[in-house]
Formats: structure tokens, C-alpha cells, sequence
């Protein structure tokens, strides 16, 4: 397959390709869909339906989003069972886990935050963000044609989605993949947490797929400046984006966008 992400996140299947008349077995590439176990202090928090790969950010940066790490903490992450299905991430904080968890149980690779009750009080609740760069509109555009070229598990079987991170540049500093659009985004926090660039007020979040108020809610805890989408945003996506002051585009395709909040300056 070539890379060892590739090897862990596709499987070879074989499938009958059918049309004008000429129906035959071939080998094909498909995504791999298996469940995930997150425990924080032996604690265990959600079982989430993930794409092999990274497992130990993924199970960071949902801790990170849950509020489940707190503020001065150095979390330990280790992959305490088998890397593949049925794997199991712990994340130990030292006993300092709020042992209050507001959501426990699968959670599904198409939404996070499904089952969660109270939209407009999760919707005050995002926090607001302090953008310390001004991204230049064409940089944000561009960002998506940028993201799709290093979407290696996408190329191999057009499954995944994407998430990245990337500067005022437009240069790619982060990127992850994966079945759920929430777990590529919290692969990628993961990342610039262990990286120490959170919060990340001089990074914008590009999402492939819709903008749904999840994808926000994430960025923002993030502390990132904007937020890019190939696809549209909810109403709840531009409400919170529009409380928190984070700029968010979507329909990023080509030399096009669609902003629907224009964010905060940096001061």
C-alpha cells in the first residue's frame, strides 16, 4: 500500500465492477471503520467509530474538546490494547479528570455531538477566540486544493475525510484523516496540543464535508482563527462561529467561497 497510514486505515477487498455489459471481479481499496475505547483515568469516556491511525492523538484532542484535561495538566497517552479494532487509548492526567462526563457511550463516525441535549446552551458555551493573525481571503480558498493533494487514504479509496491545520501562509502544518470528520479534527488537535501550539490563534481549520456546529465547537476550543469547509455550514455552525468571533468560509472549491462570518480582527 506503501505507507504504514495506508496500511492500518485501508483493506483489499475484492467487488464485482458492473456496467455496459461487461461485469467482472476486480481488487478494490476501502476505508477501515472500527471502534475506539477512550479511557481518562481508567475511567472509560466514549467508544468512537475511527479509521485506524493516530490513536493516541484522536483519543488527546477529544479529551481536549470534552473538557476532560484540565488547564496545566501534562496528560500520559498510551494505546493500552491492539492498535487496529477494537483498540483501547488511555489518557491519564494524574488524577485531576472531572469525573462529571457529560456524554458517555458510542460515538458514531458521522457525529460527535449526536444525542446531546440543549442546543442553544452548548451554543453559549463555545468559547470565544483571540485571532493573533488576519488571513488574506485567496489563502483561505486555496487552503482546500492544498489539503486534497496530501489526502493520501482519500486517493487510495475516496472514504476519508480531512482535517487540517495551516498558517497565514496557507501552509499545511497538521493534516489527518479519517471515516468520522470529528475524529480527523481531533487527530489534528491532538497533534498541535503535543506540539505545544494550542491555543491556535495564528492557524485557520480546514474540514472537508460540511461545517456542522461540532466542527466549531471544536475549533474554537482550539482557539483557531478561521475555519474553511468545502461544503455548507449549519445554522448552528454560524451562530456559534458568529458568537465566538471565528471567521468561517464554506464551499471552498476552486477559486471560490462563501463566508458567512467574517470573524474578529486581531487587536
Amino acid at each position: 500500500m506503501g505507507s504504514s497510514k495506508a496500511a492500518r486505515g485501508t483493506r483489499r477487498v475484492t467487488v464485482i465492477r458492473r456496467g455496459a455489459g461487461d461485469d467482472r471481479p476486480v481488487d478494490d481499496t476501502v476505508l477501515v471503520e472500527g471502534p475506539l475505547e477512550i479511557l481518562v483515568d481508567a475511567v472509560s469516556v466514549a467508544t468512537t467509530m475511527r479509521t485506524p491511525g493516530d490513536d493516541e492523538l484522536l483519543a488527546l484532542g477529544f479529551s481536549i474538546c470534552e473538557g476532560l484535561i484540565p488547564e496545566g495538566c501534562e496528560p500520559v497517552v498510551e494505546i493500552v490494547g491492539t492498535e487496529g479494532d477494537g483498540a483501547r487509548v488511555l489518557v491519564t492526567t494524574g488524577n485531576l479528570f472531572p469525573q462529571q462526563v457529560g456524554r458517555l457511550g458510542l460515538v458514531s463516525s458521522s457525529c460527535g455531538v449526536c444525542g446531546t441535549a440543549d442546543l442553544p446552551g452548548l451554543i453559549a458555551s463555545v468559547p470565544s477566540v483571540a485571532p493573533t493573525v488576519s488571513f488574506d481571503s485567496a489563502t483561505l480558498i486555496a487552503v482546500a486544493g492544498s489539503a486534497r493533494s496530501l489526502q493520501e487514504l482519500f486517493t487510495l479509496t475516496g472514504g476519508s475525510h480531512a482535517a487540517a491545520a495551516f498558517d497565514v501562509n496557507g501552509k499545511i502544518v497538521a493534516l489527518a484523516e479519517d471515516v468520522g470528520r470529528h475524529n480527523a479534527v481531533d487527530k489534528v488537535l491532538g497533534r498541535l496540543y503535543r506540539d505545544g501550539r494550542l491555543p491556535a490563534g495564528d492557524l485557520g481549520l480546514f474540514v472537508s464535508g460540511r461545517a456542522s456546529f461540532e466542527m466549531v465547537q471544536k475549533a474554537c476550543v482550539g482557539g483557531f482563527a478561521a475555519v474553511v469547509s468545502v461544503s455548507a455550514p449549519s445554522s448552528a455552525a454560524v451562530e456559534a462561529a458568529s458568537r465566538a468571533g471565528l471567521r468561517l468560509l464554506g464551499f471552498a472549491r476552486g477559486d471560490q467561497a462563501t463566508e458567512y462570518v467574517a470573524g474578529e480582527r486581531p487587536s
